[in-house]
């Protein structure tokens, strides 16, 4: 999901789509005739395109984040420590916080705050900014009103904190959870669960988004009880892991796309295509339409009739790149 991509190199073994030499088209050459494969992936995105054109879903997000979407009507934002509303433009503000990052809930807390309640900000997380507005009286002045009395000039003044959502933290009381409620147990995979840790990843379970830091190199996935349907748990994690690949480090994708992007839409592909062959490998069967995600994307495969076949390729080697740790994965879970 964040921070998110091109050689059209066969697909690795995790999938293997026929190519355009093995599909029956015929070759043509410089006399006018068809190129190799040319139609072929035309062929393949219109069939693509058209399945996504009979409905145009939404980035559909297969968690419940504390039961409900973060929009207004969650409430006016709240100190966690002080249960104080806050107020004017500090209410915008948190406002559009919640809305921008997709917090469920309206309970805000400093940093301090957050240890003071026996709990701490998650590291990675980026707080919101809140405004203080008050006034005080020089120490001249006052010796100006005690020399010569008068009433006092005040000097306002506007200062800025940081707060976090209580979605940000961790170890706080339950009752400052936005929507918390008792979370019934895993449904565990313990192949998937094997092989997540396998891949050594820096993968930290909390908050109410799934999201892959490139610059930090870590993965943020909500907890498993926290999803409608916990097998859609595994799926995202993969997804995650898709883009986990990608960093310098394993197999160099361009990571730098921002949100909204071409090259973030290509690298959106890529997870979720890796995610799809990572769990048909381990016969995992989420219930969520893996097309349904690339939904979104379709200016990418309506410009580009090669973007699939591209993004194809980096999946499957994404996904051998995860699935290469099944040998440690299931040494693991011998020895457990």
């Amino acid at each position: 999901m964040t921070a998110l991509e091109t050689a059209t190199d066969a697909p690795s073994r995790a999938v293997k789509p026929k190519s355009a030499a093995s599909s029956g088209a015929k070759p043509r050459g410089r006399s006018g005739k068809r190129k190799p494969g040319a139609d072929l992936y035309t062929e393949v995105t219109a069939k693509i395109v058209k399945e996504l054109e009979a409905g145009r879903f939404p980035w559909a997000q297969p968690w419940a984040a504390g039961g409900e979407a973060a929009t207004i009507a969650a409430g006016l934002p709240k100190n966690a420590q002080t249960g104080r509303a806050y107020s004017g433009i500090n209410i915008l503000l948190l406002w559009g916080a919640a809305i921008e990052n997709g917090f469920s809930g309206q309970t805000w807390l400093t940093f301090r705050q957050a240890k003071a309640l026996g709990g701490s900000v998650m590291k990675g997380e980026r707080g919101s900014m809140v405004v203080y507005a008050d006034k005080f009286i020089p120490k001249d002045e006052q010796a100006r009103v005690e020399k010569e009395g008068g009433d006092a000039a005040f000097v306002p003044f506007l200062k800025r904190y940081t707060v976090f959502n209580a979605a940000q933290c961790a170890g706080l009381p339950p009752e400052l959870t936005a929507g918390a409620k008792p979370l019934p147990e895993c449904e565990t995979n313990r192949r998937a669960e094997n092989l997540i840790k396998a891949t050594g990843a820096d993968f930290r379970i909390g908050g109410d988004r799934a999201f892959y830091v490139p610059s930090q190199d870590f993965i943020r996935v909500p907890p498993q009880p926290a999803f409608f349907e916990q097998i859609n748990y595994y799926r995202t994690c993969f997804h995650e892991l898709g883009h986990w690949t990608g960093h310098d480090a394993r197999l160099a994708r361009d990571l730098s796309g921002s949100f909204g992007s071409k090259p973030y839409a290509r690298e959106e592909l890529v997870a979720e295509m890796a995610s799809a062959f990572v769990c048909a490998s381990l016969a995992i069967a989420p219930t969520v339409r893996h097309a349904d995600y690339i939904g979104s994307w379709l200016e990418v495969l309506r410009e580009d009739n090669r973007a699939i076949f591209r993004a194809a390729s980096h999946a499957s080697k994404a996904a051998d790149y995860l699935l290469a740790f099944r040998e440690t994965a299931g040494a693991a879970g011998a020895a457990a």
